[in-house]
C-alpha cells in the first residue's frame, strides 16, 4: 500500500479534529508512514518479491436508451469508461530490501522519540 493512501484518510479525519487532535495527528504522521513502510518491506521479504499496483482504463461499448421529443424510447451505442487496479509481482533485491528495512526501523525509533516529544508539546499548547 502506498503511503499516500494512508495519509489521505488521516487528513480527512483531521479536518474535523480539535486543534489538539490535529497537532497530535501531525506529530504522529511520520510514525504512521514509517510503520506502513516497515510492514510493506517485511511482507516483501517474507514473500520474496514485491507487489506493484497499476491502474488501467478500458472503454466498454454498451447500448444506452434515450427518449426523443415525442417521448418514444430508442437505443443507441455509447461508451462507458471503466478504471481498474491490478496487482502484479515484481522481483526485488532481497539484500537491498533487508537494508531498507533496517534503515526504516532505525528511523522509526527516532521518529517515535520525536513524536513523543511533539505530542507532549501539543498537550502543553492545547490543554483540554
Amino acid at each position: 500500500m502506498r503511503p499516500a493512501l494512508i495519509i489521505l484518510p488521516l487528513l480527512a479525519l483531521t479536518a474535523c479534529a480539535t486543534p489538539r487532535e490535529q497537532c497530535i495527528s501531525d506529530a504522529n504522521r511520520d510514525v504512521y508512514v514509517l510503520r506502513n513502510l516497515i510492514s510493506e518491506a517485511r511482507g516483501n521479504l517474507a514473500r520474496g518479491y514485491a507487489l506493484a499496483e497499476s491502474t488501467d482504463v478500458r472503454t466498454l461499448t454498451k447500448t444506452c436508451r434515450g427518449r426523443n421529443k415525442d417521448d418514444e424510447t430508442f437505443t443507441y451505442p455509447c461508451n462507458e469508461t471503466e478504471t481498474f487496479t491490478t496487482t502484479r509481482p515484481i522481483s526485488i533485491d532481497l539484500n537491498a530490501e533487508q537494508t531498507k528495512l533496517n534503515q526504516l526501523e532505525r528511523r522509526l525509533t527516532q521518529a517515535e522519540t520525536n513524536s513523543d516529544r511533539m505530542v507532549a508539546q501539543c498537550i502543553a499548547i492545547h490543554p483540554e
